[in-house]
Formats: structure tokens, sequence, C-alpha cells
């Protein structure tokens, strides 16, 4: 399993728009091969900085989405409403 962390910095007055959206795409992952959920934060000290866990079952099932048409025409539109470029982080369960 791997868990992915996109981190947004969204323009002040759009973050009713940007927690929508999330709960949009959120819904049309569940049906994607692979995704396991997502949840959204909110941070307490600016209410405009977000970060989306999510978590996969596997790097491959991840990578699909990101390729796929559905995550460039939802990057396209964040565009409008994200302060400069997002980040993300990608972390794999390690078996012991």
């Amino acid at each position: 399993m791997i868990s992915v962390g996109f981190y947004y910095k969204i323009k002040k007055g759009h973050e009713e728009e940007f927690e929508k959206k999330f709960n949009e795409v959120a819904q049309y992952l569940s049906k994607f091969p692979g995704f396991k959920g997502a949840r959204l934060y909110k941070s307490v000290d600016d209410p405009s900085e977000y970060l989306v866990y999510s978590e996969w079952e596997d790097l491959d099932s991840y990578r699909k989405f990101i390729t796929s048409m559905a995550y460039k025409e939802t990057v396209e539109y964040g565009k409008t409403i994200i302060e400069g470029r997002p980040t993300h982080k990608v972390f794999q369960q390690v078996n012991s």
C-alpha cells in the first residue's frame, strides 16, 4: 500500500469551492481501481492551506490515476483556484 499527501494553498474566497471539488473527485475515485480512500485536512493556522491524504493499493494504481484524463482535467481546473504549485509526497508501507 502507498499513501500520498497533496499540499495545496487555495486562493482566498475559494475554500468552499475547493472542498466541494474534493468531494466530487473522491466520489469519482471510489470507483477507480486500486484507490482505497481519501481525506481532506485544513490547516488550523491558515484555513486556505489543505492536505489531501489518499491511500492506494500500490504505486502502479496511483500512477494510472495521475496519467488519466480525469486527473488532467482536475489539475487544469485547480489552476484557477490554487495559489502557486501544489506539492506532494508519496510514502510506501514497509513490511517488517
